[in-house]
């Protein structure tokens, strides 16, 4: 991966309950490996407990040790870039889609080449959701379809269109044949997977819906807002289960919020999300009252692309121009996210 060297970062701040902040660096050494893309990092998921996946615009796809920076796996198969990379729970296997049209399935002990090929879409493939099992796979473009497909015979099993429904996101509910969308229309609709109907759709936002995650309990799904100059850049929270209304928004982004993720509970952290921006920052927010308690702008990256949660308390960061972050929460007196890393 390259040679290992430190800077010291000074951009990490908390923010008080009357709304003030008070910067808090210089914090840690940052150990920095040598990069895992050569490129834009333009999606990252976790693949085990210290192993990521990511994707970029160096058409490749990786695998990589988040906790050492070591590039396991590499590879290469897309003609364009990698628009979103996404893997099972504990599982040896990582999905990607790219700017080519195509899906495809890579085994982390297999070969460099794909095991799978799930053609089929007539534009970019912007949206990918695996089931909790590994079994089936769904994916989203900007031709307004979502197809349902089996991930071992490359089978598409369903095939859907709705007008003006440029996909921008997927996320599958655990343990429920259900998944989330996210659409430049404007909307979040939640797909039943067994027959790919719209099971519900919520009311539409005032901006482009850009992400969407849902909570470990399935009771609770994230979406993000595009966003600029202040206006917009919303994480919104909705009920899946009961009313199916809007619960919260968190509001604190300056540009579009590209990214949103619920943190499994901890057990001294009260239920938490984070959120990526172009503008530079993380962002972890109270889940129940909306609070913002810690802020960290990432100088130099450039926009942010993607979160992935590793455990309760660790978070990798997908950037434009300064690779994946490795960002740590830390619990003192006041709650901190430091850089710990990037690669």
């Amino acid at each position: 991966m390259g040679k290992l060297q430190s800077k010291i970062s000074f951009h990490t701040a908390k923010y008080r309950a009357d709304g003030s902040v008070e910067e808090t660096g210089p914090v840690r050494a940052v150990q920095q490996h040598g990069p895992a893309h050569t490129d834009a990092v333009t999606s990252v998921a976790a693949l085990k407990p210290d192993l990521c996946v990511s994707g970029g615009r160096d058409k490749s796809v990786a695998v990589c040790s988040w906790r050492s920076g070591a590039a396991l796996r590499r590879f290469v198969g897309h003609e364009r870039e990698v628009t979103k990379v996404t893997s099972a729970p504990e599982s040896n296997r990582g999905f990607s889609a790219s700017r080519d049209k195509t899906v495809m399935m890579w085994e982390l002990h297999g070969t460099s080449g794909p095991s799978q090929h799930f053609p089929g879409h007539d534009l970019v493939v912007t949206g990918l959701a695996v089931s909790p099992d590994a079994s089936q796979l769904c994916t989203g473009s900007r031709d307004n379809t979502m197809c349902k497909w089996d991930t071992e015979t490359g089978e598409c099993l369903g095939r859907a269109a709705i007008s003006r429904n440029l996909v921008t996101h997927l996320c599958w509910v655990p343990g429920e044949p259900y998944v989330i969308q996210t659409s430049e229309d404007k909307t979040i609709r939640i797909w039943d997977s067994r027959e790919l109907q719209v099971a519900h759709t919520f009311p539409a936002k005032q901006h482009i819906q850009t992400c969407c995650d849902v909570s470990q309990d399935g009771r609770y799904c994230l979406s993000s807002s595009s966003g600029s100059a202040g206006e917009g850049g919303e994480a919104t929270l909705w009920d899946l289960r009961q009313t199916r209304n809007r619960v919260r928004e968190y509001k604190g982004h300056f540009q579009t919020t590209t990214s949103c993720v619920f943190f499994p509970r901890g057990p001294a952290l009260a239920p938490s999300i984070a959120t990526s921006s172009y503008d530079s920052t993380v962002k972890v927010w109270d889940q129940h009252s909306g609070a913002c308690l810690a802020t960290l702008c990432l100088e130099g990256s450039g926009p942010l692309a993607s979160l992935a949660v590793c455990d309760s308390s660790t978070l990798l960061c997908a950037s434009f121009n300064s690779g994946i972050h490795v960002l740590q929460m830390s619990d003192h007196a006041d709650l901190l996210l430091e850089e710990v890393a990037a690669f």
